[in-house]
């Protein structure tokens, strides 16, 4: 035990001792004017407020403890992947939000995304405290409602589950930085530029983000049919049972 303390220490030391090249991830610190900044604040406000006062009255909350604070590590991970984009001055990564949307619903999902966002801001300066609000709408909220309806939709009209999983992942990703390229072109536009600006923004992703977005939807569906065949249980609370087969797929 005491020698995987001193392994942890060390493994801690090194990644903030040895110096790495910087990305920009998210939207940063200073990219957004303040009024903009201050609308995506006050746009994001009332769906993180609104979760935790679902947080505060849910009676289950105390078994969800562990799993809400595992999906939170989990999104704070993933979202620290990061893939450079020469052509638009940062990085693409992977989001993680569709998978949380999916274990956890899409209101926690907003929370826990909400947490890693403020964690990477304030200790490894992705994105910005200033942009936080910019941050959740396009990764935490759009994400995670994108990525949820589609699971949804497909479990509906009795898709796999992992092919449900799958399409989510794919979605959740695309959904997350076709809003960003929206928040970014809105912003930083001149007169009657904003569909060129917006339009170039999407286009500087898409090396990336395509085959990002391909890989977080196996991401997904890979982590979906893990939890599945070891808790079963998360699963059939949301009335989410695969099809016949699903569970030896």
């Amino acid at each position: 035990m005491k020698n995987r303390r001193w392994l942890t220490l060390g493994a801690v030391i090194v990644f903030y001792a040895v110096p790495v090249n910087a990305h920009a991830m998210h939207i940063g610190e200073g990219i957004l004017p303040f009024n903009w900044a201050a609308l995506w604040f006050v746009v994001a406000a009332p769906f993180v407020a609104f979760g935790l006062n679902k947080l505060k009255k849910d009676e289950t909350v105390g078994k969800m403890k562990p799993l809400l604070g595992m999906i939170a590590a989990a999104v704070f991970i993933i979202s620290c992947m990061p893939i450079p984009v020469p052509t638009a001055g940062t990085c693409s990564h992977p989001a993680g939000t569709a998978m949380a949307a999916i274990l956890i619903g899409p209101v926690y999902s907003i929370l826990a995304t909400a947490v890693a966002l403020l964690l990477q801001a304030l200790f490894l300066s992705h994105g910005g405290v200033t942009t936080w609000g910019a941050n959740i709408f396009s990764m935490g909220i759009v994400g995670s409602f994108a990525g949820y309806a589609v699971f949804k939709g497909l479990t509906k009209l009795n898709a796999p589950l992992v092919v449900a999983a799958f399409f989510a992942g794919v979605v959740g990703d695309w959904a997350t930085y076709t809003t960003t390229s929206f928040e970014l072109a809105s912003s930083l536009h001149g007169p009657g530029e904003f569909a060129r600006l917006f339009g170039t923004i999407m286009l500087a992703f898409v090396p990336t983000q395509l085959p990002l977005g391909i890989l977080e939807g196996s991401m997904t569906a890979g982590a979906v049919k893990f939890l599945h065949s070891r808790r079963p249980e998360l699963f059939e609370a949301k009335a989410l049972t695969p099809v016949a087969g699903e569970a030896q797929a």
